[in-house]
């Protein structure tokens, strides 16, 4: 009966914490904490912290984000922090001790870009036995004599732009579980030959813009698993038969902007699993395309844009290459005979790009690419004449003829492509579009006429007149200098199932209240760049009900309530940024509406860390926030008080040195009042109860003991029922008579 009981108050305690919220934990009075998913973040970026406030840290934070400070020192950490990701980017760092790291044992990422990093211990990681990534790039590394690092766990490395000019023979020997190495802006000039001998697990390398000149003919000879290989933005005259040997499984490979001049016919003789190449930006006039990369058979991807290409492409040029479905040949001085009968083989074909070719006429060759789904003919000098060459594309998806001097598209010129899916017609003035131009592209999803010189929008006589096009659900107008009416529909009936529309950087200062009178279906709407300063303009999204996304960043708006919007229920992401925003009352409004009406402050862009902030690898995780201003004019607050719901500051009083806040902290310090209808709602209260009644640490503290002992308790009496239960069933044996 009393394990009943404990298991019935258990069950309880669970519901009380799990209750559709997540307890919260401790949160420094300088940063913003909130889950994300169901990790605890605390975000302590760009709040000019000179140090790191470790006592006020929970220990059961997940991500720690200490970007763009002024730290200049690490560590220790408090005992037991669970901390799984560090980032620590754009700071005063100038070493990696491994008494700042000490006690991590369950880190598994850091990121210490753009420090002024000069050595790292090679042993500062030892406690975080299952470290897998680290990202150093931009820091001003010393030169390294011997072992760079002791981590056996590591799998992924950036190192880049680090000022590495040489790496000795054991610079990578007790890293020998990476995978992923990037290099790229070392002004490394040379490889030599054992640099890379322990990596013989490495599948990618990259050494994009190392100034090299020269890589050792054996420098590769131990990494048979290499799959990719970047070595763009080079100075090479290497030997690249001999480098390229000794990697059987190289299946990409890009040699972009390295300043090839020439390849030998044997360069890729051993790489006969190479799918992708691409050799654009490279002066290889002479290149001989039959002999080189006409003979990999298994090629899918060829880039030689912008190659300056002289020989001619023969007819045999992709002879044995026949399974080549992308080809890019765009920026090369090509003439529409030679490729006749150059492409003829290709009739795998799905995209070729042929833009900044110089072409005045296109090949006849079209009828021979019965799976060509992709052409991109832009910027080249063409009329009209050409468009009877495309009529056979019948299969065709795509079609760019972007920025090719047309003044005039014939009404037929589309009337064959009734597959086309997205058409792109930006960059030509077409101040007039001929009725019927679009009336066959009933399958139709995306129309672009960005920068057309459009001062109307385009008109129901485009399209079949009383015809529904069900599958149009983009239309991209950006970057034309449109004239808006006071009154009246926008777009016509026929674009009734539009989701999307583009009209950033159209100089609009306002849009008639029945705009969308008949695109009624938009769920993203793009307004940026333009000149919006009042949320008086903005009555035409009463319009749109099932409006998801709205983009008004970069206008002239000051304050933007929620009742701007509470007519677009369904509204999941508001992007604002790049407003003169005035720190008011109606941030905070803006604030709980998403946090406590809508549950999420992800609404809110820049409110809050997302996915790609602590994506490994990415090359720029720093945070665009949404920032406000006090009134120059008058004296910075003192914040003495904390609203109710709020969570409260740790030091009793803050003096105000910036005008300058973000959303996340103007809203903690601003004392504002949460509107009655946020705090009559359920979530509102729920959160507000929970918040007075218990401390963060204390519902931590309950959530995480109740749920261990209730897991524990129930699988005890799940195995002393199966136990009793076979103890108490007598063996019965059947009766043979029944």
């Amino acid at each position: 009966m009393k394990l009943v009981v404990l298991l019935n108050a258990l069950c309880i305690g669970l519901s009380l914490c799990f209750n559709g919220q997540l307890a919260e934990l401790e949160c420094p009075d300088d940063c913003d904490c909130h889950y994300f998913r169901i990790n605890w973040v605390t975000d302590c970026s760009d709040s000019n912290l000179t140090e790191i406030p470790y006592d006020e840290l929970s220990l059961s934070v997940y991500v720690l984000d200490l970007n763009n400070n002024q730290i200049t020192d690490v560590g220790p950490f408090p005992h037991d922090i669970k901390m799984r990701r560090l980032q620590l980017a754009d700071n005063l760092m100038t070493e990696l001790k491994k008494e700042s790291f000490a006690g991590l044992n369950y880190l598994i990422d850091a990121d210490f870009s753009g420090n002024m990093i000069t050595r790292v211990e090679p042993d500062c990681f030892d406690d975080s036995p299952g470290f897998i990534t680290l990202e150093l790039q931009g820091n001003p590394l010393e030169p390294v004599d011997g072992i760079f690092l002791s981590i056996k766990s590591l799998l992924y490395l950036d190192i880049s732009n680090c000022g590495l000019k040489y790496l000795n023979p054991l610079f990578f020997a007790n890293i020998t579980a990476l995978s992923t190495l990037d290099l790229s802006g070392n002004p490394l000039g040379v490889i030599d030959n054992k640099v890379f001998e322990p990596l013989s697990s490495l599948e990618t390398l990259k050494m994009n813009g190392c100034n090299l000149t020269y890589i050792a003919n054996y420098a590769f000879n131990s990494l048979e698993n290499l799959k990719n290989l970047e070595l763009s933005a080079n100075m090479l005259t290497t030997d690249w038969s001999s480098v390229l040997d000794y990697l059987p499984r190289l299946e990409y490979l890009d040699l972009r902007n390295s300043q090839i001049r020439h390849l030998p016919e044997s360069v890729f003789r051993n790489n006969t699993y190479l799918r992708t190449l691409i050799l654009a930006q490279n002066e290889l006039n002479d290149f001989d395309v039959s002999q080189t990369v006409g003979k990999l058979q298994q090629l899918d991807s060829l880039d030689l844009s912008f190659c300056n290409l002289t020989l001619p492409l023969s007819e045999d040029a992709f002879v044995n290459a026949t399974k080549i479905r992308s080809l890019f040949l765009s920026g090369n001085s090509l003439f529409a005979s030679d490729l006749l009968v150059a492409l003829a083989p290709l009739s795998n074909l799905e995209r070729l790009s042929l833009s900044n070719c110089g072409l005045t006429r296109l090949p006849d060759t079209f009828r021979n690419f019965k799976s060509l789904q992709e052409l991109d003919i832009s910027h080249n000098p063409l009329n009209d004449a050409f468009v009877k060459l495309l009529t056979p594309l019948d299969k065709l998806e795509y079609l760019n003829m972007g920025y090719s001097n047309l003044s005039y598209i014939a009404p037929t010129s589309f009337s064959k492509m009734t597959n086309m899916k997205r058409l792109v017609l930006s960059g030509n003035d077409l101040n007039n579009l001929e009725a019927g131009l679009f009336g066959n592209l009933t399958r139709l999803e995306s129309l672009e006429l960005n920068s057309c010189g459009l001062r109307r929008s385009i008109n129901a006589t485009l399209f079949f007149n009383n015809l529904t096009y069900t599958d149009l659900t983009e239309l991209q107008l950006a970057g034309n200098p449109l004239q808006v009416s006071k009154s009246g529909p926008l777009l016509p009936r026929q674009l009734s199932r539009l989701l999307t529309l583009d009209l950033s950087n159209c100089n609009l200062t306002f849009l008639p209240p029945d705009a969308f009178y008949w695109t009624r279906n938009i769920t993203t709407l793009i307004l940026s760049g333009n000149h919006f300063s009042s949320a008086d303009n903005l009555q035409f999204l009463e319009l749109l009900p099932k409006l998801k996304v709205l983009d008004l960043r970069h206008n002239k708006l000051s304050s933007f309530s929620p009742k701007t919007i509470y007519l677009n229920p369904n509204v999941e992401k508001l992007k604002l940024i790049g407003n003169p925003w005035r720190c008011d009352c109606t941030v905070a409004e803006l604030w709980d509406w998403a946090n406590l009406e809508k549950g999420s402050l992800g609404i809110l862009e820049g409110s809050t860390i997302a996915a790609e902030h602590v994506t490994v690898g990415k090359t720029n995780k720093r945070k665009k926030l949404l920032v406000c201003n006090y009134d120059t004019s008058q004296p910075l607050p003192i914040i003495t008080k904390t609203v109710r719901g709020r969570r409260p500051f740790i030091k009793p009083q803050r003096v105000l040195t910036s005008t300058n806040r973000t959303w996340a902290k103007y809203v903690r310090e601003s004392g504002c009042e949460q509107l009655p209808v946020l705090q009559r709602s359920p979530r509102a209260a729920d959160l507000n109860y929970r918040r007075s009644e218990l401390e963060p640490n204390t519902w931590a503290a309950a959530a995480i003991s109740a749920a261990a002992v209730y897991i524990t308790l129930m699988t005890i009496v799940g195995i002393a029922f199966v136990f009793t239960k076979k103890r108490r069933t007598p063996r019965t044996t059947p009766d043979k008579n029944n």
